[in-house]
């Protein structure tokens, strides 16, 4: 985006996608401010760096100090398909001849500026993307980002191309460091692709990377067919002389423009792929194939065999960017992974304590498959809240048959997020389809009550894309204090 707006405003500002494009403008000098539902972490780290966020509807939607400087012709209001076109802010703003884009568009036409690198798919995505990023901006390449989850090696879900990072945060880069020129012609931009709404076909990617396809959304798409065609859609968007890879077996048509190389990836399949993979004491070691060498001993720095699928990708992605076998290397063992995406909080003899995003069936079946592998002979208790009640009525059977897996679950209410109670749809319809005999329904109020009277053991896991990231600390310091 060559041309910026002096004064941005985001309705929506505390999602994870908003919040790092909040970030992105006010770090290029703009005034920012927006609107959220409720305080988050997010949203409180945003006030902390200057953005003033409110959250209940107020018009005019500006606060009193910026409002005299905000004119329709200088200010540019990003939002989210989230929020409803009859949101009294959303309203006014529409009204009064603001030009409004989705954070979809934005982030297009960042991508049709620079080398968009931008990873899709109903899970992994953001694993794979954030990998990515850390791989080429810790290399001599370079590059910026826009996160959909928190990046641990950062505390931040955006990064800034380190000679524009040291332009704005007095000569330091994201983490810290005093700043070289050796990426300042680096115009590689990494982005998770969002499926949700069609939002990833306003991209223009220069690489594209898909991890999974399987039917998600069915409220938006109203069929598998018609989400599986948007992946294919996606595909061919990408620029001529681009990169597409897709995950091998995946059942996509590879439709792409002139000039654009295809590749697959996978673990022991694919152009790209990891052979030799070797788990010893929670640590993970293999092997990455290219079409032209082989990289031996790559360390992955986070552990569960999930993760080893996504580093392929990644690793794909930076080596075809121009990141060097020994950068590679150095990248993926000091990679510290993602909050909420498998995420360790409390590792004793006795207990080990996790929390982890997912909340699709395909997502909670690979965690638990790879918490398995990691833990074979300990007990594993699950927490999971269902995130959407579409969600969950589409796929009743494919939720308790994952959550079946576990040694223990407990089930939550299902978090509604933006949508309206649905007509006999609740957990308790997962809940019966479970056919292992320890598990328990609970109110979220309750949880704490539930875990304080069990005699905890074993592998202990939270799960889901709503509110329960607000139990973690409060498990982990039950946890630490009973050790």
């Amino acid at each position: 985006m060559t041309n910026f707006k002096t004064y941005y405003y985001f309705l929506g500002i505390g999602g994870i996608g908003m919040s790092a494009l909040a970030r992105y403008f006010k770090a290029k000098g703009c005034e920012v401010s927006g609107y959220d539902r409720t305080q988050t972490v997010l949203t409180r780290e945003l006030e902390s760096e200057g953005i003033n966020v409110h959250y209940s509807a107020q018009i005019p939607p500006f606060s009193k100090d910026v409002a005299r400087n905000v004119f329709t012709e200088n200010t540019l209001v990003v939002y989210t398909p989230a929020v409803p076109e009859d949101f009294e802010e959303f309203v006014y703003l529409k009204n009064n001849g603001f030009r409004m884009l989705k954070r979809a568009q934005v982030l297009g036409e960042i991508t049709r500026a620079e080398k968009g690198i931008c990873i899709a798919g109903t899970h992994g995505k953001t694993s794979t993307s954030t990998m990515t990023a850390h791989l080429i901006y810790q290399s001599h390449v370079g590059c910026s980002a826009f996160l959909g989850g928190v990046s641990k090696n950062y505390d931040t879900n955006l990064l800034l191309r380190r000679d524009v990072a040291c332009n704005v945060f007095a000569n330091k880069d994201a983490a810290g460091n005093v700043c070289t020129t050796t990426d300042v012609n680096s115009d590689f931009v990494v982005i998770e692709a969002d499926e949700y709404d069609r939002s990833f076909h306003q991209l223009s990617p220069y690489m594209a990377l898909i991890t999974s396809a399987d039917a998600d959304h069915l409220d938006i798409y109203g069929s598998k067919d018609e989400f599986r065609k948007s992946f294919e859609k996606f595909a061919l968007l990408v620029k001529p002389n681009g990169f597409l890879i897709v995950k091998e077996g995946l059942d996509l048509r590879r439709d792409v423009a002139r000039n654009v190389s295809t590749y697959t990836y996978g673990m022991n399949a694919g152009d790209f792929r990891a052979e030799n993979i070797n788990i010893e004491n929670g640590e993970i070691h293999f092997d990455f194939v290219t079409p032209t060498e082989t990289i031996k001993n790559i360390q992955l720095g986070v552990p569960g065999l999930i993760n080893v699928e996504n580093a392929v990708g990644a690793m794909t992605l930076a080596y075809l960017a121009g990141v060097k076998p020994d950068e590679l290397r150095k990248g993926m063992a000091s990679f510290a992974g993602i909050r909420r995406r498998f995420d360790f909080q409390v590792k004793t003899e006795k207990i080990v304590y996790l929390d982890d995003y997912a909340h699709h069936p395909e997502e909670l079946r690979a965690s638990i498959s790879s918490i398995k592998a990691l833990y074979p002979n300990k007990k594993i208790c699950g927490i999971f809240q269902p995130h959407l009640y579409t969600r969950t009525r589409d796929f009743i059977d494919g939720f308790a048959e994952t959550l079946s897996l576990l040694d223990e679950l407990i089930l939550l209410d299902i978090y509604p997020a933006r949508e309206l109670p649905i007509e006999n749809i609740s957990s308790d319809i997962i809940f019966d389809k479970v056919t292992i005999k320890n598990k328990t329904r609970a109110a979220k109020e309750n949880l704490l009550t539930i875990l304080k009277n069990k005699e905890l053991e074993g592998v202990l896991v939270t799960f889901g894309a709503g509110d329960i990231d607000i139990f973690v600390p409060k498990i982990k310091e039950m946890l630490e204090k009973y050790e």
